[in-house]
């Protein structure tokens, strides 16, 4: 009997593009925070944005871990999807694929929590994004079955040139506090625009 690929190819698909969209997200971020956008968009538009990539990026995650677990060529348990360590394939690459993925849970939820743990905690909760995206980029390459594949590689040095480039670009750009100066931070989306 010949087994259905269709969820083989949604799981690798899906895998790829969370992974995309991933990027996207701490990209955008990235720039926001470099203040890339400012001459040409709303800040709040530019927000949205940003969440909206964590979002959909989320979505594809979800469709990533279901269709592994209903595809047969690796009998992936259900609680794998939660649990590093209990998916028998790869078990190490796949663990730090499942702590990603609940790290960006962690991460989205802060969106809509950041008045009620301050903008402090927030934030440092917001500096995790780059050990998610290493992790994120140490899975696909160490468990995707397409990491081999020119293509594949190309996306992942692509992503990665991308966030470290902007990474860079926005560790050169911060300001220094001058000393006594206190700056209050106030949430992109709450900053008055001119109309």
């Amino acid at each position: 009997m010949k087994t259905d690929p269709t969820f083989w190819l949604l799981a690798r698909a899906s895998g790829m593009t969370a992974y995309v969209l991933l990027t996207a997200s701490v990209a955008w971020g990235l720039a926001l925070k470099s203040r890339l956008f400012a001459r040409f968009a709303r800040p709040a538009a530019v927000v949205d944005v940003h969440r909206f990539l964590a979002f959909t990026s989320l979505g594809a995650l979800a469709l990533h871990g279901v269709t592994l677990v209903l595809d047969h060529a690796v009998e992936i348990p259900w609680h794998a999807l939660v649990v590093p360590g209990a998916a028998p394939y790869r078990p190490l690459w796949t663990s730090l694929g499942v702590i990603a993925g609940e790290l960006m849970v962690v991460v989205y939820a802060s969106f809509s929590l950041r008045r009620r743990i301050g903008a402090r905690a927030w934030r440092t909760l917001h500096w995790t994004t780059y050990g998610v995206f290493a992790a994120a980029t140490a899975h696909g390459l160490a468990a995707g079955t397409d990491s081999a594949e020119p293509w594949a590689l190309g996306v992942y040095a692509a992503a990665t040139g991308a966030v470290a480039g902007l990474a860079g670009w926005r560790f050169l750009t911060i300001r220094p506090k001058k000393r006594g100066e206190t700056r209050v931070q106030v949430p992109p989306g709450d900053r008055p625009v001119a109309v």
